[in-house]
């Protein structure tokens, strides 16, 4: 199997580094680099941008707004962006509810949604996690009674990323208490402005308010607002699921991490030279990059099978990606903290930078600061998209038929 790009590929990606770097502004990209907190605009204007250039969604629908491109095309696409340090598409309007209702939803939902899903005119959340119902998601206890031409809504919704900003939220509900767990569940959408939605701050470890408790009472959500068919909603969720997988291994992330511990090393002071003399640091540093392109290699056979059967069905492969990705993520932030040593406490002014960093490297320390809340925000990786351990056991089912 050939696992080098055409010329026709290479082209395609120079095409779109180029793009990057041009248009999306430098500020965003370094924020994202240096680990620091995105604000509601920079995320919608880096879409804007794409979705202007018509590569928002490009894995969607061509009618609705996707490229006809090639598995390969797609995944340099996306390594490309997180090389360039650019934002991602919203995950959860883009590669969550978007593909659920372009599939399974009606004419008037798919006309109403996706387009302002695309160029996030409207911001969607997820409502599936629950307390005591993660892992095990098909235990969810929110219910929704008919009444009418609606459901009444009430229960609670947990670890919500980014509730704070959301416009609407695509939610797992129990519409039929009687049924088997994952038969009685339905996939509804709700606006977050409806009477008797709360939404409550998670603080999390990292100091940042990223996740949310988003609780229903009694919320009224008409019944045009179920996708698909009622309790079938596990159907949807599975194949949403799928798409979230779909490039969480993270390779660009992982690459331009690597790429910037280098410039880094080489600048932070260590004995009488720098950290990229330190040849214990050095070999750590280097053995992530060897394993980081075996995952890029793996990663080219996954996509390279995928263009070959031309399947879009989830390749039990792609658990290894997932594992192995995640891992890597953070190895990296964990090298990243290691270089930027005490510098992570707290900033200095200049000509008191800690551990005898030189003034021009230190400045605000800005490339040090965040290092820790990296560092900690990143042990989420090996959990969300299924986490690693329910990863190994797909890879005994699907790959070693146990």
């Amino acid at each position: 199997m050939d696992l080098n790009y055409t010329t026709e590929e290479l082209a395609f990606r120079d095409e779109v580094r180029a793009f990057l770097l041009a248009e999306i502004p430098e500020a965003i990209r370094d924020k994202v680099s240096r680990g620091d907190k995105l604000e509601r605009d920079d995320l919608v204007t880096t879409q804007r941008i794409l979705n202007r250039r018509g590569w928002a969604v490009p894995h969607w629908p061509v009618e609705w707004g996707g490229q006809d491109w090639s598995p390969v095309q797609r995944t340099i696409f996306f390594d490309e962006l997180m090389f360039a340090a650019v934002p991602l598409p919203l995950q959860f309007n883009c590669f969550m509810v978007g593909p659920v209702i372009a599939r399974f939803g009606s004419e008037e939902q798919k006309q109403r949604f996706l387009p302002r899903a695309a160029n996030l005119d409207d911001w969607w959340c997820q409502g599936f996690s629950e307390p005591g119902s993660g892992s095990d998601l098909a235990s969810l206890r929110t219910r929704a009674v008919r009444d009418g031409d609606d459901y009444i809504v009430d229960g609670q919704k947990t670890w919500t990323t980014l509730a704070q900003y959301a416009d609407w939220i695509f939610c797992l509900v129990r519409t039929d208490p009687a049924a088997k767990k994952q038969e009685g569940i339905s996939f509804l959408l709700i606006d977050m402005k409806t009477p008797g939605i709360t939404v409550r701050p998670i603080i999390t470890i990292d100091g940042r308010h990223e996740v949310n408790e988003v609780f229903f009472d009694s919320v009224r959500v008409p019944v045009a607002n179920l996708v698909g068919q009622e309790n079938k909603g596990w159907d949807y969720a599975k194949f949403l699921l799928a798409n979230e997988r779909a490039g969480i291994a993270r390779i660009g992330v992982s690459k331009e991490r690597v790429a910037r511990l280098k410039r880094l090393a080489r600048r932070v002071p260590a004995g009488d030279g720098t950290m990229w003399d330190d040849a214990a640091f050095r070999t750590r540093l280097l053995e992530v990059e060897v394993e980081l392109k075996a995952l890029e290699m793996t990663q080219m056979r996954v996509i390279a099978a995928q263009a070959k059967s031309r399947t879009a069905a989830p390749d039990p492969a792609s658990s290894i990606l997932k594992i192995k990705g995640s891992q890597l993520q953070q190895a990296t932030t964990q090298l990243l903290m290691e270089l930027a040593g005490p510098a992570v406490f707290a900033a200095a002014p200049p000509g008191n930078a800690p551990n005898g960093i030189d003034d021009d490297l230190a400045g605000d320390l800005d490339w040090a600061s965040p290092a820790a809340a990296t560092y900690m925000n990143y042990r989420k990786v090996s959990i969300y998209g299924g986490s690693n351990e329910i990863q190994r056991n797909v890879i005994a089912r699907g790959i070693l038929g146990l």
